[in-house]
């Protein structure tokens, strides 16, 4: 969408868009963080264990 565009768009609907689109940025963001949390305890789990230091 052009800034022409925008300029036809009403205020209650471009403030409707912006509240969609914020939404969607936190539930990607809440998404992004899972898949991370996801990746880094599949890599620790591969990780062999560290042997304890013997006297």
């Amino acid at each position: 969408m052009t800034k022409s565009e925008l300029g036809l768009i009403g205020d209650a609907e471009l403030v409707e868009e912006l509240s969609q689109l914020t939404t969607q940025a936190a539930r990607m963001r809440a998404r992004m963080a899972d898949i991370m949390a996801e990746l880094e305890r599949r890599r620790c789990a591969r990780r062999p264990p560290h042997p304890t230091p013997t006297r």
